[in-house]
C-alpha cells in the first residue's frame, strides 16, 4: 500500500509535467519490449548472458563476424528477429502511440529493431539502431522487405540477392557500424531542444544513445528514468521508476484521459 501510494505521488508529478512539456522526447531500450515476451540484452537472463553455440552474442552482433559467417548468424536469429511478426506491442508502446497522436510527444527514438513502435502507430519514431524491417544487398544495395526474407530464414537459408547473388544484410547497427548520421543528427537536435525527457526500458550504456540524456540534461530538461536496472544517470533523474508494467498501465489510463491538443509544436 505505501509502495501504491509513493508511485501514485510520482506519477501525478509526471503528469503534470507531460501536460505542461512542449517538446517531450522519449528513448526506449530493449526493457519494454521484455513486456510483449522479446528477451532484453544486458539483464541477468537477457540474451548477453547466455552463449550461442560457443559464441558470445556480442560477437554474433559484429558487422565483422557477419560477413564472415553469414550462415551461423541468420542461424542464430532465425528464431529471434525472424519471429518478431509474431510479437504485439504492450502499453508502453500504445501509450506513447496515443501521447504522440494527441500532441503531447515529439519523437521517440528507439534502440530497438523489433519495429513494435510503428506497429503501435507511433509516426515519430526514429530507429537509432535501424530496423529488421528493411533489408539490403551487400553488394548491389537491393531492397528487400522484412516479410520476402523471413521466410528464406525460417528455412534455414542465408538470403541472397536476387539479382547478383550476393549476401543480403539485414538493416541493423552491428557492432562496428556507424549510426545513420541523419537519425542521430535529428536525435542530438531534438534532444537538445527538449524540456523533458523519459528514458524507458533503457539502461544507457551503448553509445552514442546512452549519451542522449545528457543534451537534455544541458538544456535543463527534467529526466524521467524507468527503468528496472541502476544507470549513469539516475542521480540527474527528477523522477525514477523501476517498475515498467506498472508504469505502463498507469501511462496507458493516463493517455487516455486526456484531450487532444488543438495546437501542435
Amino acid at each position: 500500500m505505501e509502495k501504491q501510494l509513493a508511485f501514485e505521488k510520482k506519477f501525478n508529478t509526471l503528469k503534470a509535467m507531460i501536460r505542461g512539456s512542449r517538446s517531450l522526447v522519449v528513448l526506449t531500450g530493449a526493457g519494454i519490449s521484455t513486456l510483449s515476451g522479446i528477451p532484453d540484452f544486458r539483464s541477468n537472463t537477457g540474451l548477453y548472458a547466455k552463449r550461442w553455440n560457443e559464441y558470445r552474442v556480442e560477437d554474433i552482433l559484429s558487422i565483422g563476424f557477419f560477413h564472415a559467417h553469414p550462415e551461423l548468424f541468420y542461424e542464430w536469429a532465425k528464431d529471434f528477429w525472424y519471429k518478431l511478426d509474431s510479437y504485439q506491442p504492450n502499453v508502453v508502446h500504445t501509450s506513447l502511440a496515443v501521447l504522440e497522436r494527441k500532441g503531447y510527444v515529439q519523437g521517440v527514438f528507439t534502440q530497438n529493431i523489433d519495429m513494435l513502435h510503428k506497429k503501435a502507430g507511433s509516426q515519430k519514431c526514429y530507429e537509432l539502431h535501424g530496423s529488421a524491417e528493411h533489408h539490403h544487398c551487400t553488394n548491389c544495395n537491393s531492397y528487400y522487405s522484412y516479410e520476402s526474407i523471413a521466410p528464406i530464414v525460417l528455412n534455414g537459408e542465408v538470403p541472397r540477392c536476387r539479382q547478383c547473388g550476393s549476401i543480403i544484410k539485414p538493416d541493423i547497427t552491428f557492432y562496428g557500424e556507424n549510426l545513420d548520421p541523419l537519425v542521430l543528427a535529428k536525435a542530438y537536435e531534438m534532444f537538445s531542444h527538449s524540456d523533458l525527457t523519459l528514458v524507458l526500458g533503457s539502461s544507457l550504456l551503448v553509445q552514442p544513445a546512452a549519451n542522449l540524456p545528457y543534451h537534455s540534461l544541458q538544456n535543463s530538461a527534467p529526466l524521467v528514468i524507468v527503468n528496472k536496472q541502476e544507470t549513469g544517470y539516475d542521480r540527474s533523474a527528477i523522477l525514477h521508476f523501476s517498475d515498467l508494467q506498472q508504469f505502463g498501465k498507469a501511462l496507458e489510463t493516463f493517455a487516455e484521459s486526456l484531450e487532444e491538443r488543438k495546437y501542435r509544436v
